[in-house]
């Protein structure tokens, strides 16, 4: 294969070590081969050539749960999608899922199928398939209770049938009655089904997992403590059940609010590193500047970079005003570093390796391999991202 692209004077994050002064040649959209720095003979002299200076090479992040950036809300409209997707490469991302918030009955579907549709066109991050977080949840966190439930077979088909030809993964609450049987229909071409949003009791959290749940979402977000059933005996429930099963993989949101770092730890002794994702579940006015903005009439404020949404005219601290994540997956990468202590390459893995092969996509995506699609981020010391690539084209670079 002909090399189309040079990327010379990198640190290449590998899986558990970092390689400075490397080079990574790249053609056809895929990796060929990483080498030391410096012998450039071999390379075209039509070859595209990109000098890193030295700053860091990742491969491409990959987001599970994301519902927003900027001023769009990915499930709003065909264009909104598109403006997400354009946006996502300036914080390192090249593949999402989009999170979509179910309506009622009847309209979901139609709804789901206007944005598919859109999605193979859409530029920059990669549509790698549909987050359906609903219909079938029973604590409903920010999701309108009028759009849940019941366990539907035949809504089931039908928001599957509407994101085709893309893969539509549910998350879904083991305690819904009637659930098993559906995550066994959401799983049978292999398809990921997540676990969120639910007070499951050990024994309905297995019985999910026995069905084919395999991976939980925003973990510790809206899994509330089991009733307290024996004096003195601190009960177990649905967090319990999946730290305990090593079928099962868990992702973050790790800003610092809405999961205490040493949680994150916590999964990582019990999951391994290969089993513990970082995602943003980003809503609209993420990786907008810290300051006030006004999004469905509700005034809010964005502290700083990263972090949540908070009501303006309401307390800071102790959860008062929190509206929805403002986290980017560079910065959560960040955090991982500076919050849990992990290494670079962990963090980065966090973000790319362990969300892809929750996706089945761990041949062909977050590493930097022979063979791999060349999805690749440089980001500087400061987790400032500067060019961002997705098979191998350029969809960000920051202008200097």
């Amino acid at each position: 294969m002909k090399i189309d692209l040079l990327i010379d004077n990198a640190c290449v994050v590998g899986e558990s070590v970092l390689l400075p002064d490397s080079a990574v040649e790249i053609g056809g959209g895929r990796i060929l081969r990483i080498r030391p720095a410096g012998d450039n003979s071999s390379v075209p002299a039509d070859a595209v050539r990109v000098d890193a200076g030295g700053r860091y090479l990742a491969p491409g992040f990959i987001d599970l749960h994301i519902h927003g950036m900027h001023k769009h809300l990915v499930d709003r409209s065909p264009a909104d999608l598109a403006a997400v997707a354009g946006i996502l490469p300036q914080f390192g991302v090249t593949g999402f899922l989009p999170t979509v918030c179910p309506l009622p009955p009847g309209r979901d579907a139609e709804a789901l199928q206007a944005i598919a549709e859109a999605a193979p066109d859409a530029p920059g991050a990669r549509v790698l398939g549909f987050h359906l977080e609903g219909p079938f949840l029973t604590l409903t966190g920010a999701i309108s209770k009028d759009s849940l439930g019941p366990a539907d077979p035949a809504r089931v088909d039908a928001l599957m049938a509407a994101a085709a030809p893309c893969p539509a993964i549910f998350s879904v609450a083991p305690d819904m009655p009637g659930i098993e049987p559906l995550i066994r229909r959401m799983s049978r071409n292999g398809t990921p089904v997540f676990m969120t949003h639910t007070a499951a009791n050990v024994v309905e959290t297995q019985r999910a997992i026995a069905a084919g749940a395999c991976h939980a979402t925003h973990f510790y977000d809206v899994f509330p403590v089991p009733p307290v059933t024996e004096g003195g005996v601190r009960p177990c429930g649905a967090v319990e059940a999946i730290l305990a099963d090593p079928r099962v993989s868990v992702d973050f949101i790790l800003d610092g609010v809405h999961v205490d770092p040493v949680a994150v730890q916590m999964a990582l002794q019990c999951k391994g590193p290969d089993r513990v994702s970082l995602i943003t579940d980003a809503m609209v006015g993420a990786g907008l500047p810290p300051g006030r903005h006004v999004f469905g009439g509700q005034d809010v404020i964005f502290p700083e970079p990263g972090a949540p949404a908070r009501l303006v005219g309401t307390p800071t601290r102790k959860g008062g005003g929190l509206v929805g994540s403002g986290l980017t997956l560079n910065l959560a990468v960040r955090n991982a570093v500076r919050m849990i202590g992990v290494s670079l390459p962990q963090a980065v893995r966090m973000a790319s390796a362990n969300p892809a092969q929750v996706l089945g996509l761990a041949g062909s995506k977050g590493r930097i391999l022979p063979g791999y699609d060349a999805d690749l981020v440089i980001f500087d010391e400061s987790y400032d991202v500067q060019q961002t690539w997705v098979g191998g084209n350029t969809v960000f670079k920051k202008e200097i």
